[in-house]
């Protein structure tokens, strides 16, 4: 005879996750959409249900130039994390044969996750500075007059700084696809006469859009949201929708910091769900 509360085992189990979804996604995401009517009167908030924050926003000029800056440094960011990531992905699933090695060179890959972030960023300083490394080597070898300015504090500083610290995040999802895929199938697609390139576009890279679509994920979500990144190496001259909400929150401007997470949130989403309507990813999970 089973007992009476076998039946509800299974929800036991999941109600800790469940209540932990709950109290640490589910609910701040909602306080932050009340708060977003919220208004603000230059030193406190006041409960209400307005839409001047989502107005303010849509009618700056400024925040939409900063939005469009986020979108840039998005596609940027994916285009060469994609660009490195399925080189360096390809070559340890189809040229290292050997497991060990293919191991010991996955795991160099994390080796940049071995400190925290800000030491990584910082690394670059002495690096890109206008005394750094690489001005000494361009002004040795004569190739400039003057040290360049636009390596360190600049667009690109800022969209070097983010393909360094999430390339591998496309690395690891690319190369469990590339290492799921059946090596029969090239090995018959050589015999019947294929070319590298038709095997490649053929049927590499259909099996391997999930694992791309996966990293894609992870690189967009990360980069939207990114704040420290944009002010280390942006030295205040880059801007981003993650920095200005942490600008907006230093200043008190919670109600309008708050309008900004929804919009970021929902485009986020947006995205998330393009790339889920073109590329099936189950097959991965």
């Amino acid at each position: 005879m089973n007992h009476p509360l076998k039946a509800f085992t299974p929800y036991f189990l999941a109600t800790p996750q469940t209540l932990v979804f709950l109290l640490f996604l589910v609910l701040p995401i909602l306080m932050i959409f009340i708060v977003s009517f919220w208004q603000f009167t230059g030193y406190s908030m006041v409960p209400a249900f307005s839409l001047d924050n989502y107005t303010s926003i849509f009618t700056s000029e400024v925040t939409l130039r900063t939005y469009l800056n986020t979108f840039k440094y998005v596609a940027l960011v994916w285009f060469f994390c994609l660009a490195i990531a399925f080189p360096v992905s390809y070559f340890l699933a189809f040229y290292v044969k050997n497991s060990t090695w293919q191991i010991i060179l996955f795991l160099i890959c994390t080796v940049p996750f071995w400190t925290s972030n800000i030491i990584r960023m910082i690394s670059w300083i002495p690096l890109l500075g206008r005394e750094g490394l690489v001005n000494q080597l361009l002004l040795g070898l004569n190739l400039v007059d003057q040290p360049v300015d636009w390596l360190l504090y600049s667009d690109f500083a800022v969209v070097l700084g983010m393909v360094h610290l999430y390339n591998f995040f496309m690395i690891a999802p690319i190369f469990n696809s590339l290492m799921r895929i059946d090596r029969t199938l090239i090995t018959a697609a050589q015999d019947m006469g294929a070319s590298g390139w038709q095997i490649l576009q053929e049927i590499i890279l259909p099996l391997a859009a999930p694992g791309i679509a996966i990293g894609s994920i992870f690189v967009v979500t990360l980069v939207m949201g990114e704040f420290v990144t944009v002010r280390l190496m942006g030295g205040g001259q880059s801007a981003s929708i993650g920095k200005l909400i942490q600008t907006q929150i230093g200043s008190l401007q919670y109600p309008l910091a708050a309008a900004n997470a929804v919009i970021l949130l929902v485009v986020t989403l947006l995205l998330v769900v393009g790339i889920l309507r073109v590329v099936d990813i189950r097959k991965e999970l």
